[in-house]
């Protein structure tokens, strides 16, 4: 993928335009597109992952977790950057291993996986696995897109790898919490 020449992002100075109000948004590189297009869907579907990392935030974490989600939180604004210029390529491969250390790291310390496991537990955990159902989504938004135009590759892997390290954010919490995890028992209401 070609990236264009650095852009320098304009400072909102002024929140109300008024220039969205026949269904139009605009773009970083100028250009306009419809509010219902693929790609203000994924750039929706990335905000919304980046709040919900915010409402995890205000819980009590361990303090690498709450780094590593700050640390999260300024990927995905240059996620959100590549989405809303076209053509652009923001997140790096360094930022998806860095990704992979973490979760490698915080797995490392969790019992291996026999049994599917509920969302829930601790309420920070219930939030992780939360922020995991969001960014799934905003990852199939993001597959969406790519299908009609090309997306980074580091990107796409960064979304991807994200939704299994808050997945191992919520069994990490669960554990800091005091709580293990909570098993799925298959048919447990079928009597």
């Amino acid at each position: 993928m070609t990236q264009p020449a650095e852009r320098k992002g304009n400072r909102l100075s002024k929140i109300v335009t008024r220039t969205g109000d026949a269904g139009s948004t605009g773009l970083g590189d100028g250009s306009r597109t419809t509010k219902d297009s693929l790609r203000i869907d994924a750039i929706g579907e990335v905000d919304e992952l980046n709040s919900m990392l915010g409402v995890l935030l205000c819980e009590t974490l361990p303090d690498a977790v709450r780094d590593a989600l700050l640390g999260i939180q300024h990927d995905l604004f240059d996620l959100g950057g590549e989405l809303c210029l076209p053509g652009m390529a923001v997140i790096k491969d360094a930022q998806v291993e860095r990704i992979e250390t973490i979760a490698e790291a915080f797995n490392a310390e969790l019992p291996m996986l026999k049994e599917f496991i509920l969302p829930g537990g601790t309420r920070p955990a219930a939030l992780a696995h939360l922020a995991r159902t969001v960014c799934r989504r905003a990852e199939r938004a993001m597959v969406r897109l790519h299908h009609a135009e090309p997306l980074s590759d580091a990107a796409r892997r960064y979304i991807n790898r994200l939704s299994d390290l808050l997945f191992i954010f919520g069994r990490s919490l669960n554990r800091s919490g005091g709580q293990g995890d909570v098993l799925w028992q298959k048919g447990k209401n079928a009597h």
